[in-house]
């Protein structure tokens, strides 16, 4: 079982409260740590974990081809540390909705693209290559078109901007090394 189903049960309310969609940089938070272009980095000291995060620049829903106009969740891409469960550069997504059974998140990144698994409203890489795979297309790409199916039949569409990622990920990456 992947590090961040575990690590979910104990996630700081804190961290996921009062996200919206341009008002992440800004969000009131004990532990915010930096703000790196579209992405932030928040870190817990017990248990030690820090993670880059975003919300998306854009949201589409759709239901048999038509846009809807749905409530959801937050919406967030992340990536966290966990030093003391062996967590490296995870990726994880949240739709701000249940996914639907068996189905799979997609991540296009610059014409190549990587499947999730999914579990409740939470989606994550097969394994840490998938994860590397991602992190390294994350890095090199200008943004992330984020794919999924609601268990109520919608398919929703979020673009994340990746200005400002990879300065997140090293700023949660050294945080989580010291």
């Amino acid at each position: 079982m992947r590090i961040l189903q575990k690590w979910m049960a104990g996630i700081s309310a804190l961290a996921l409260a009062g996200m919206t969609t341009q008002a992440l940089a800004q969000a009131e938070s004990s532990n915010l740590v930096a703000e790196k272009t579209d992405w932030a980095v928040y870190e817990d000291s017990d248990p030690k974990e820090c993670w880059a995060v975003s919300v998306p620049t854009q949201s589409v829903i759709t239901v048999d081809g038509r846009v809807e106009d749905r409530s959801r969740g937050d919406v967030l891409l992340m990536v966290f540390y966990r030093p003391d469960a062996g967590a490296n550069a995870q990726v994880t997504f949240t739709g701000g909705y249940p996914f639907a059974d068996s189905s799979n998140v997609r991540v296009a990144i610059s014409g190549s693209t990587y499947e999730m698994f999914v579990d409740g409203e939470w989606a994550w890489p097969a394994d840490t290559s998938a994860d590397a795979q991602i992190v390294t297309a994350m890095r090199r790409g200008a943004q992330a078109v984020v794919t999924g199916q609601s268990s109520r039949g919608a398919t929703t569409t979020d673009t994340f901007s990746l200005l400002g990622f990879t300065a997140a990920l090293e700023e949660a990456q050294t945080r989580c090394a010291s």
